[in-house]
């Protein structure tokens, strides 16, 4: 579904040249659930921006269903963004006037469909992620797991191939953290969708199924589980 092939990122800061990664190779499987992980500044949240059509590397290309990403231009990857790639955020980014139904709601109504012919599917999200009772609720009215729980659904209601999660346990106490991991693990399964994460959170460890190491913008290692459940 998605390879990258000798990607570089340079960043001119202060006058000099930052290479936050260096000629990265990879290619990521349909229905992946998988986790970028490293310390802070390690080129793992670059990636991801990478990956989603946030941004553009220096060098090297990312192909996504066979189509490179550098050959898009801004409209196009816009729409790939719209249709294709759910993306969950550390800080939730809900829209606080909005109620948990219209915030699952809104990526669908920019992909111009109309509400009376997906009313259904969102709810049946809200449900399925536990916030039916909450339904009618501001951001501003729910804990900070539910947040989450919003974000997640709206990212999987326009059925999307792949879901890019930065972070999204690092505001949330150990329970929260992994019932939300359970969460997206039973919405891998259901809906066929590939997640790939960025995190430092050792708790991500337990549930993925691969594990993409990177430091200094390189990957050190790229692990996957054994029958055992354990990375090898």
């Amino acid at each position: 579904m998605l390879k990258l092939e000798r990607v570089t990122k340079i960043y001119h800061v202060g006058g000099e040249d930052f290479t936050a990664l260096h000629e990265i190779d990879l290619e990521i499987e349909p229905g992946a659930f998988m986790s970028f992980v490293g310390p802070s500044g390690s080129g793992k949240t670059t990636l991801l921006n990478l990956i989603g059509g946030l941004d553009r590397p220096t060098s090297g290309e990312i192909v996504f269903n066979g189509v490179g990403l550098g050959a898009m231009a801004r409209a196009e990857l816009a729409a790939l963004r719209r249709e294709q790639i759910g993306f969950i955020f550390q800080s939730h980014n809900l829209l606080p006037v909005y109620s948990v139904y219209e915030n699952v709601l809104f990526p669908l109504l920019l992909n111009k469909r109309r509400e009376r012919e997906v009313r259904d599917r969102v709810m049946h999200l809200v449900e399925f992620v536990g916030l039916g009772p909450q339904a009618k609720k501001k951001p501003s009215e729910l804990s900070g797991g539910q947040c989450q729980r919003v974000a997640i659904a709206r990212a999987l209601v326009k059925d999307p191939q792949l879901v890019l999660a930065d972070e999204p346990t690092a505001n949330l106490d150990a329970e929260n953290s992994y019932n939300i991991l359970e969460l997206m693990l039973n919405l891998n399964k259901k809906f066929k969708a590939a997640f790939i994460f960025s995190t430092h959170d050792e708790k991500v460890t337990r549930y993925i199924h691969r594990e993409v190491r990177v430091e200094d913008g390189r990957i050190l290692f790229d692990k996957r589980k054994n029958h055992r459940g354990e990375l090898e």
